[in-house]
């Protein structure tokens, strides 16, 4: 099984996750870390699973010069793979993430997990972070 961890992070705090995201990931799969703006459509096909981090940003959204025109991009080429969407926020309720999950599921994206935490990640998180690991391999 070889899984792509795809984020981009503003403050750290969703780079974090990534970075525990691959670590859970690393001891049962072939993972690897990308920055978003270095993972193209293209790579889709070498992946059997994807787990996708973006921060909320501005009213509870997808970070747009990056994160959204790649993720735009490539969401044709999810389906039938395993994804996992995780991000921080410092405001607001999560909307970002129920919005994002609700758009992958109308494209026919098989979300299997879900994982948000308010600014950095904590034990907590890393907890939930290894347990939705498991969903992708």
């Amino acid at each position: 099984m070889k899984t792509a961890v795809v984020y981009y992070s503003g403050t750290g705090n969703t780079e974090a996750m990534a970075q525990m995201m691959l670590s859970a990931l690393e001891k049962k799969a072939d993972a690897s870390l990308i920055k978003a703006q270095d993972f193209t459509e293209k790579e889709t096909a070498e992946y059997d699973a994807f787990a996708f981090g973006c921060p909320a940003m501005g009213a509870e959204v997808l970070e747009e010069e990056v994160f959204e025109p790649m993720f735009t991009s490539i969401e044709g080429s999810l389906k039938g793979k395993k994804v996992v969407l995780f991000g921080s926020y410092g405001w607001g309720d999560g909307e970002w993430m129920r919005t994002w999950e609700a758009r992958c599921k109308d494209e026919g994206i098989n979300v299997v997990g879900t994982i948000i935490c308010q600014d950095a990640p904590d034990d907590n998180t890393q907890r939930e972070i290894e347990s939705i690991a498991n969903c992708l391999i």
